[in-house]
């Protein structure tokens, strides 16, 4: 295997490989360009048009995408996968993996769009990168742009797998797109409703780009559990041009954010069982969360939970509220 297939060794290391640009023996180009970053090129005659961001690691503890990410890597390095599309390989956040922490300073998936112009810190530096590294990427005109940023809930979801549909000026996500989720074995999307700055709304925003947070399935241990292996196998069949499973009239349930419950003193607590799983059912008028005499009281019918985390930094978000589509003003 050529030795920048071991990108997540060197990564981790602090290191640069010796030679920066190194051919398979099938002609696949892989290029270094920097901390993390990693640019595929297919041979010549076999490139099929198509633009394709993939990320992992923006939060340094979330293993099973880095996992992911680097088992993808190492196969086109050894020839295995032969893509006909152009790659970017992003493991956006060296200094968290190494320490198999969220983040150091500030999360760096708030930090896009020029949020990092308000901060300090090597977040706000590596953001900056990151926005120079996909805007190279996607500088070429006439060829589709696709960006899956790729995450981990850490915990158990009643939807296995499922992506989050940045909120861009325009309109939400295509039917070919969500198509596309479904053949990758996304269960549910999550559309947002306002602005963010994400990496995944800052490649739709700036780039136009067909992005996605994906937030894969959780394991145990270090094998990838099943539907990760799924979503694989469809991703490489996406990769390599190959036509994903028929059925572009089935798509991934879709939700909408109903309100953000935000941590606003030491005093918040969230009224869950701490291993509640994403997506669960919360009953009508039952409290989900209270903080300094506030209180949050379910009033969407057919209200699910997201992302609870009651151990947040204080004016940070501790959970979502989500409603099926149908339930939500479109």
């Amino acid at each position: 295997m050529l030795a920048i297939g071991k990108l997540l060794e060197l990564t981790l290391a602090g290191r640069e490989p010796c030679e920066k640009v190194q051919l398979t023996p099938r002609g696949v180009k892989l290029h270094w360009l920097a901390e993390g970053a990693l640019l595929v090129s297919p041979p010549s005659g076999q490139d099929q048009g198509v633009d394709l961001v993939l990320s992992a690691g923006i939060h340094g503890n979330e293993l099973i995408p880095i996992h992911f990410l680097d088992r993808l890597i190492r196969a086109l390095a050894r020839g295995d996968v032969q893509p006909r599309a152009r790659l970017l390989l992003l493991f956006a956040n060296p200094a968290a993996m190494r320490r198999m922490v969220r983040y150091i300073e500030h999360d760096l998936n708030r930090l896009f769009l020029g949020a990092h112009a308000d901060v300090w810190g090597g977040e706000a530096i590596r953001a900056s990168e990151l926005e120079a590294l996909v805007g190279g990427f996607f500088s070429v005109s006439g060829r589709q742009r696709r960006h899956y940023d790729l995450h981990s809930a850490m915990r158990p979801s009643r939807l296995a797998q499922f992506a989050i549909c940045p909120w861009r000026e325009g309109g939400g996500a295509q039917p070919d797109a969500l198509a596309r989720l479904h053949g990758l074995a996304i269960d549910g999307v999550l559309l947002q409703r306002q602005t963010s700055s994400t990496l995944s709304a800052m490649t739709a925003t700036l780039h136009g780009a067909e992005a996605f947070t994906l937030e894969l399935a959780e394991g145990k241990g270090e094998d990838l559990p099943p539907a990760v292996l799924q979503f694989e196998q469809e991703l490489i069949a996406m990769i390599e041009g190959r036509e994903l499973p028929a059925g572009a009239e089935a798509q991934p349930q879709l939700l909408s954010i109903s309100r953000e419950v935000i941590k606003r003193s030491s005093r918040f607590r969230l009224c869950l069982p701490a291993d509640i799983e994403n997506f669960a059912p919360l009953p009508l008028g039952s409290l989900l969360a209270e903080d300094d005499g506030m209180r949050w009281v379910v009033d969407e019918p057919d209200a699910r939970i997201l992302f609870p985390m009651a151990d947040v930094a204080e004016g940070q978000r501790a959970a979502l509220i989500v409603v099926p589509l149908e339930q939500s003003d479109k």
